[in-house]
């Protein structure tokens, strides 16, 4: 397994992580693989995301420094207080998440969504006061726009305080803008780190919903409106072009070239990938040793039939 440094920190990650609701069945196998990271979040299944989660590590038994874990603030539960990043549900949102985990602290704590109701100071001194408590080492965003970042950066040298670390973004072969086009000055300037999610496009990269949804597929779920606006999405005139588009990538398992794809993308760190089984992790892993073999012309006739490189900054000195 690959390991890359995260952002501008000395801490090491797997290429290749585990997100969402885990169970000891698919926690194993990535562990055993060299997968040392592992994400959450307090809105994941209500909570039993992190309860599953650490039921598996206390049955796997490992050492608390082989891993690391981090979770998501934002979205706690219905009361008034139980949601957005108050200094308030900073605190207690993350106390609960350790309970759920039993642990101590986790590696990481990201703002799960920006905040516009609550100011930035609160939100960076929030967080570090967290950090100093000993409860996360770090801090991160996700889902943040490049504005917000920077001003959570600018709160923090002002005050002499620990900036975010990383963001946590969705990117994959059809979701490019943010990435490639808006945090490249974050990249560059911040060294900010990248873990991303989504790397299979909510399934439509795994190739099997290329002639018709299918039925037992997350996809397929009327209830869920982030599946409703993909499964949309798929059956417009777009969703046509992309199909057509994954029928040319499929030389090997599309879900595999597709997360092969991300981790051979400039600055991306990790690649947070989920799995309902334990066959489909191991499917997964074998993304790591795909990406080995995508040379530079290989990447480039992939790009020619994606057609869809985020455009550079225009500089008007060109014109």
């Amino acid at each position: 397994m690959e390991y890359r440094y995260l952002g501008h920190s000395g801490l090491k990650i797997s290429v290749l992580s585990l997100g969402g609701w885990v169970n000891f069945g698919r926690v194993s196998p990535a562990f055993d693989n060299g997968i040392n990271y592992f994400d959450t979040a307090e809105v994941y299944d209500g909570g039993k995301s992190e309860i599953d989660m650490g039921n598996a590590i206390k049955k796997l038994g490992w050492r608390r420094s082989d891993f690391v874990i981090s979770t998501k603030i934002f979205w706690g539960g219905k009361g008034p207080n139980d949601r957005g990043l108050s200094r308030k549900h900073i605190i207690e949102g993350l106390n609960a998440s350790l309970k759920r985990l039993e642990l101590d602290y986790v590696d990481i704590v990201y703002a799960h969504r920006p905040d516009p109701d609550t100011p930035m100071a609160e939100i960076v001194r929030a967080f570090n006061f967290v950090i100093n408590q000993g409860k996360a080492f770090y801090w991160g965003t996700s889902e943040w726009a490049a504005h917000q970042i920077v001003e959570a950066y600018g709160v923090a040298n002002q005050l002499l305080l620990i900036p975010p670390l990383a963001e946590q973004t969705q990117y994959n072969m059809f979701h490019r803008e943010r990435v490639e086009r808006e945090y490249t000055s974050l990249f560059k300037e911040f060294k900010m780190g990248a873990a991303v999610w989504s790397p299979l496009a909510g399934g439509i990269l795994t190739g099997k919903h290329n002639e018709k949804i299918a039925e037992d597929s997350r996809l397929a779920l009327e209830d869920n409106a982030v599946m409703r606006r993909l499964r949309d999405g798929l059956l417009s005139e777009e969703g046509r072009i992309k199909i057509e588009k994954i029928k040319k990538l499929k030389a090997v398992t599309s879900a595999q070239l597709a997360i092969a794809w991300c981790i051979k993308q400039p600055n991306i760190n990790t690649v947070i990938t989920g799995a309902s089984k334990p066959e489909q992790m191991e499917e997964n892993i074998q993304a790591v040793k795909l990406a080995c073999r995508l040379t530079p012309d290989v990447l480039k006739e992939i790009e020619d039939i994606l057609n869809n490189k985020s455009s550079s900054q225009f500089n008007f000195r060109d014109c």
